[in-house]
């Protein structure tokens, strides 16, 4: 089988996580005492297939071959409009009104994902505002 082991965790079958009465599996598991959530459903991990033409460019600018620090990005909800979780303001960014959403939920995680690089990036970030008021140098 193909990876078959996963940070300190040695996968026996394709069902382990589902059927892991014992809990915690891996080392780091224990170490946080919690699931890592994405070694367990699939449509948690973001399908390159379907990146945006923006991350493609971003990602290769960067130099990075995925987007793992956005892979708990995903497209959500406030107040009834579509909109993704900014952890850097702990609040919600919505997003424009009239952006056609795309009918499949990986393209409106790459699209949230897009949306939020796009708006730290910003000059409206309120990052922006920190970063003048309290920069040393």
């Amino acid at each position: 089988m193909a990876g078959t082991s996963y940070k300190g965790s040695e996968i026996r079958d394709i069902d382990q996580f589902l059927s892991d009465t014992s809990g915690l599996g891996s080392d780091r598991e224990k170490e946080i005492g919690q699931h890592i959530g994405y070694r367990y459903d699939v449509n948690l991990l973001p399908d390159y297939q379907r990146v945006t033409p923006f991350l493609k460019t971003y990602m290769e600018v960067m130099g990075w071959d995925d987007l793992n620090w956005l892979e708990d990005v995903h497209m959500g909800y406030e107040e009834g409009r579509p909109a993704v979780f900014d952890r850097n303001i702990n609040g919600w960014v919505t997003i424009p009104e009239g952006t056609a959403l795309p009918d499949n939920q990986q393209d409106r995680d790459m699209l949230a994902r897009e949306l939020l690089i796009k708006f730290q990036m910003s000059k409206r970030h309120p990052m922006v505002d920190l970063n003048k008021a309290y920069r040393k140098f």
